[in-house]
């Protein structure tokens, strides 16, 4: 078959925690098969906080479907081709910040998903399909079964929302941005506050309920273990400007601290 099928779904549809790298600094192609190598399942290409160009996430996009880590985008708006165009380009999932609603949901699943589940427009010659030439139809449920909507949970309101958002059909993931959403509960940077893990339960149980998955960004230390126990599956590890800064600040400790 001609699909490139999607990792980080398979994985999580059996119960299995996926591990993405977040992709801020990287322009080249070698990310991919880096963060692969080193036991990443997804890219996580941010579009939203990094100035990439979409010629350079197509590019880094098409390396991860040949790496066989899950290329997908965080989008920076709300605007239909800011999903559409990355997923044109071979995105195998879109992230979308900010969805308060169910309401904003079905509009996310409406750019990303094709007829019948939603209504981004058509176009062939798709990179998940090996550019392969198939019958439109079959084309479309294709590539509808191997991509991964993924909503962001940023506010209260959000939260509170978790249940209807969740019960979107062609919604597949709810993640909480924790950053932003302990800023927007007034405890900006406490993870591990009662609110947080509250919210944490919330939106957990809300994807129990309707069949689809939690996600998690923002919390690297200790407490990212608490999320994942309680029931978080797909999980930002951390980006590639953390890692390379954690590395070097590291290696300039040792070197700088030899007796002379």
């Amino acid at each position: 078959m001609a699909v490139m099928a999607n990792i980080t779904k398979q994985k999580m549809a059996a119960g299995e925690m996926a591990l993405g790298m977040g992709v801020r600094l990287a322009r080249g192609v070698e990310i991919a098969k880096l963060a692969k190598v080193c036991g990443y399942d997804w890219l996580f290409i941010d579009m939203e906080h990094s100035p990439l160009s979409l010629e350079t996430v197509a590019d880094i996009t098409l390396a991860g479907l040949d790496a066989g880590c899950t290329p997908i985008v965080r989008a920076s708006s709300h605007l239909h081709h800011h999903a559409s165009r990355p997923l044109d380009a071979g995105a195998q999932g879109i992230v979308v910040p900010h969805v308060n609603s169910a309401e904003e949901a079905r509009r996310v699943v409406d750019q990303c998903l094709y007829p019948p589940i939603g209504h981004r427009s058509l176009a062939g010659g798709a990179a998940i399909l090996e550019y392969d030439s198939l019958p439109m139809a079959e084309a479309a449920r294709l590539i509808n079964d191997n991509l991964l909507v993924v909503v962001m949970l940023e506010s209260p309101e959000a939260i509170a929302n978790a249940d209807e958002i969740a019960a979107i059909e062609g919604v597949d993931v709810l993640l909480i941005g924790t950053n932003d959403l302990c800023a927007e509960m007034g405890i900006p940077g406490q993870y591990g506050h009662d609110d947080v893990v509250a919210a944490y339960d919330a939106t957990i149980s809300a994807c129990r309920n309707n069949g689809k998955h939690a996600g998690m960004g923002g919390v690297y230390d200790g407490l990212a273990e608490n999320y994942i126990r309680m029931g978080v599956r797909m999980v930002l590890g951390g980006s590639d400007l953390s890692f390379l800064m954690a590395a070097a600040r590291q290696r300039a400790g040792a070197l700088q601290g030899i007796d002379l």
